[in-house]
C-alpha cells in the first residue's frame, strides 16, 4: 500500500505486546498536520510506502539508539528527502514514536504467532523459545527497541516512558494469561502464582534481549528449560 505523507488515513493496528489496539498512524497524521505549510506548493506530493519507511527507521533506532541517530541517518535509511520526512512527521521524535509503534505492532504479531501449543504450558514454552531466537544472531545484535528505549529514554522522556511501561505491562499480562490458561487446562499447577511468575518471566525475556545485544551466547534448550521450572 502506497501512502502520501500529506494524506494519511488514520487506522489502528495491533501492538506486539498488548491485548489492546494502539494507533500509530493517527499520531503520525497529527504531527504531519502541524508541519504542513499554510499554502501548499504546486505539484504532486512525493509518495512513499509508510510501513517500509518506518521499518527502515526502526532498524536504525534499534542499532544506534535514539540520541546517536541523526536526521541524516534517517533520510539515508528511509530513502527519503529531508523535506519529505519533515512533511510526514514534525521532527526526529515524531519519527521515533511512529517507528516505536510499528515495531511493537510487528513484535506482538510474532509473539502471538509463537504462542501455539496443545495447552498453556506448551504455549509459554514456545513463546520463550521465540524470545531466544530473536535474541540471537543479527536480530539479537540489533536489539529490542522497547528495552533500548527503557534504558535510554524512559527516565527523561515521559512520552516514551509511558509507551515503554504500557508495552511491558501488556507483555506481562499476556504471559499471565497463558499461565492461567495452563492452570485451567491442567498443564500448570494451581499453586503457581500467575502474576508473580509472569513478572519474573518478563524479566527473563527482556534480559535475553540485553544479553543478545551484548553478543553473548544463548542456549535455547537450557535457558527455556530453566525458565519452565517456574511453572513446576
Amino acid at each position: 500500500m502506497t501512502l502520501s505523507p500529506s494524506s494519511l488515513i488514520p487506522f489502528t493496528t495491533t501492538c506486539v505486546y498488548s491485548e489492546t489496539f494502539i494507533p500509530y498512524y493517527p499520531a503520525m497524521q497529527k504531527t504531519a498536520r502541524r508541519s504542513r505549510p499554510a499554502a501548499r506548493l504546486p505539484g504532486r506530493p512525493r509518495e512513499f510506502d509508510m510501513d517500509t519507511a518506518l521499518d527502515r527507521a526502526v532498524r536504525v533506532f534499534r542499532e544506534r539508539g535514539y540520541h546517536a541517530t541523526s536526521i541524516g541517518d534517517l533520510t539515508a535509511a528511509m530513502r527519503l528527502a529531508t523535506g519529505s520526512i519533515y512533511k510526514a512527521f514534525r521532527d526526529k521524535h515524531a519519527v521515533f514514536l511512529a517507528a516505536f509503534e510499528r515495531y511493537t505492532a510487528l513484535r506482538q504479531q510474532q509473539t502471538r504467532s509463537a504462542a501455539r501449543g496443545a495447552n498453556g504450558r506448551e504455549q509459554i514454552r514456545n513463546v520463550l523459545l521465540s524470545y531466544v531466537e530473536h535474541s540471537r544472531g543479527i536480530e539479537g545484535r540489533r536489539g529490542c527497541l522497547v528495552v533500548g528505549s527503557a534504558v535510554e529514554l524512559s527516565a527523561l522522556d515521559p512520552v516514551v516512558g509511558a509507551r515503554v511501561s504500557t508495552q511491558l505491562a501488556s507483555n506481562e499480562s499476556f504471559i499471565a494469561g497463558l499461565i492461567r490458561a495452563g492452570q485451567a487446562d491442567g498443564s500448570i499447577p494451581r499453586h503457581v502464582v500467575a502474576d508473580d511468575t509472569a513478572r519474573l518471566m518478563l524479566c527473563i525475556t527482556q534480559g535475553m534481549r540485553v544479553v543478545g545485544k551484548a553478543r553473548l551466547p544463548l542456549d535455547a534448550e537450557r535457558l527455556v528449560g530453566a525458565a519452565m521450572k517456574l511453572l513446576a
